[in-house]
């Protein structure tokens, strides 16, 4: 649990002024490739999945315990793909490499 939190922490602080609460791209946008987003393009969602197992793993109660991982999931597989679309759209090729070079939610090791 106290990993994905600081997880959380860290791929705000990496993303600095390019983080967003809604999906939108703002003026002077930057395509961030450092820090925590160097091997993972969500962290922060996968911040959220490592507490909510975490919680899982934690909690006597079942039904507690997983409330997490269940109502996160709609908004995770209904929001990544429409922001890697919009990122798609707004950075063009600079992000299609990007996608090429890192996993989702799990690091993508390069060899």
């Amino acid at each position: 649990m106290l990993v994905s939190l600081w997880l959380f922490w860290r791929s705000h602080a990496d993303l600095g002024l390019n983080w967003s609460v809604t999906l939108e791209v703002r003026r002077g946008h930057q395509l961030v490739k450092h820090g925590v987003y160097r091997s993972i393009r969500h962290p922060m969602y996968a911040s959220i999945w490592m507490f909510g197992t975490a919680q899982a793993l934690m909690l006597p109660n079942w039904l507690a315990g997983f409330s997490a991982v269940v109502t996160f999931a709609p908004l995770y597989f209904l929001r990544v793909p429409r922001e890697e679309r919009m990122l798609c759209e707004c950075l063009g090729e600079e992000y299609q490499v990007y996608l090429r070079q890192t996993g989702r939610i799990v690091p993508r090791w390069r060899a």
